[in-house]
């Protein structure tokens, strides 16, 4: 992989550029912003219903609005205030393929394969008469770690699985948690030229610097063909309204043009024999653009430029991080869009695998995490797909794979330069 990557070019440009992508909406762009927002917000309700335009809830959900898995569209928390697992912890379940033409289809066309009993994630909540279909809870190993002649640690998730209510899992069933990602900057991120993306792709490393960044090209229901992915924790979506639509069918049970049907097995008789809304689809092609548009104009995050904000990224640069979060890339527009990411797959190792492929992304593979927004009004968010982290420390010390060379070398950073790395990060 080649990175132009010039210091002090990025730092002048850095501190000129606006992190946004919302541009000047006119009367009929603001009424369509105002729409998304309100579909995003206000709860759904289960059907048949007096409000026509929000029911359709369920069967089977976690969640009755967009906004409860993303507060603030930020990212979602891992404990609710019962110190429970919160709604924003999703466990996404696959099986293995038996390389049938049935399960060949399925992987193109959704790039997994759903448990035969329980689907393609498993549903917290549900309508009235319909049972739920389990419960997550939280624990953690304490694994011990000493450097900077202290012990330090990091915590590695035993979450499980209690009170199912369809029967057991298929033997090869592999659950997979992701924590809720922050929704600032999908607009960017859209926006970004694949040629830029695709310029880091260095599959077979052939510079030998250890990092070998590749896409994920995966089927698009909207556009009826193969397309660069770019959303999601392994880069599985090409496009926010897909993603969008994903996230109501899986977490809310809602319809759309693009995912029609109830979102229940032929196990589970009594979500197929629950009541239904008025219409096919619950999310018209209205509404749905109308999320989108104002998901992909929500502003990102303003770095805080402390006055050690020049000397963290130079430790950033120094140690090797660099090399997959890329400080930015190229919009059409030819503009600078600084995700502090590659946007491609990595291996990360088997300390964070997490054992589910989807479409070409491997079970150790994630997509580079773009660094923003980690840290808001002063409350930090957990990190990695799955919450584990509670610091950035934390998370930099869960890496492996490609990024073991990193992580060893901020292990062997002096204290003061691990702090101007820390206090960079938490600014971005």
């Amino acid at each position: 992989m080649k990175l132009n990557f010039n210091l002090l070019s990025f730092l002048l440009l850095f501190t000129t550029t606006l992190y946004s992508s919302q541009q000047e909406m006119n009367n009929e762009d603001y009424d369509k912003y105002i729409l998304g927002r309100s579909f995003f917000t206000i709860p759904w309700v289960e059907a048949p219903s007096a409000t026509t335009a929000r029911d359709g809830l369920g069967p089977l959900f976690n969640a009755n609005a967009c906004i409860a898995c993303h507060p603030n569209t930020a990212r979602g928390v891992l404990y609710n205030k019962k110190n429970e697992a919160s709604k924003s912890l999703i466990p996404k379940l696959s099986i293995d393929s038996n390389n049938t033409k049935l399960h060949k289809d399925i992987l193109k066309r959704d790039g997994s394969l759903p448990d035969p009993i329980y689907g393609a994630q498993i549903s917290i909540s549900s309508v009235h008469d319909v049972p739920y279909e389990a419960r997550v809870h939280l624990d953690f190993e304490k694994i011990k770690l000493f450097f900077d002649n202290k012990e330090h640690y990091i915590y590695k998730p035993k979450y499980t699985l209690i009170d199912f209510h369809y029967g057991k899992f298929q033997k090869s069933t592999n659950i997979s948690y992701r924590i809720a990602p922050t929704l600032y900057g999908m607009g960017l991120i859209s926006k970004i030229d694949e040629k830029s993306i695709l310029a880091n792709v260095d599959e077979n490393d052939s510079n030998h610097d250890g990092i070998s960044g590749r896409a994920n090209f995966v089927y698009s229901k909207i556009t009826k063909k193969e397309e660069l992915g770019r959303f999601t924790y392994k880069a599985s979506v090409a496009f926010v309204k897909e993603q969008i639509a994903n996230a109501a069918f899986n977490d809310m049970g809602l319809t759309t043009s693009l995912l029609k049907g109830e979102n229940c097995t032929k196990s589970q008789t009594a979500c197929l024999k629950a009541p239904k809304a008025r219409d096919e689809i619950d999310i018209t092609d209205e509404r749905l653009d109308a999320i989108t548009y104002y998901l992909e104009n929500l502003p990102t995050y303003t770095p805080t430029k402390g006055k050690n904000f020049e000397k963290g990224i130079e430790v950033f640069s120094k140690i090797g991080c660099t090399s997959c979060h890329v400080p930015s890339l190229k919009a059409k527009d030819g503009t600078s869009v600084y995700t502090f990411s590659d946007l491609l797959l990595h291996d990360m190792g088997d300390g964070l695998s997490d054992g589910r492929s989807e479409f070409q992304a491997s079970k150790n593979e994630f997509r580079t995490t773009p660094l923003w927004g980690y840290t808001v009004e002063k409350k930090a968010y957990r990190l990695l797909h799955d919450g584990r982290a509670k610091t950035f420390q934390e998370a930099i010390l869960w890496h492996g794979g490609e990024a073991t060379k990193a992580k060893e070398n901020y292990v062997a950073l002096d204290k003061k330069e691990k702090k101007l790395l820390i206090e960079f990060l938490k600014g971005l």
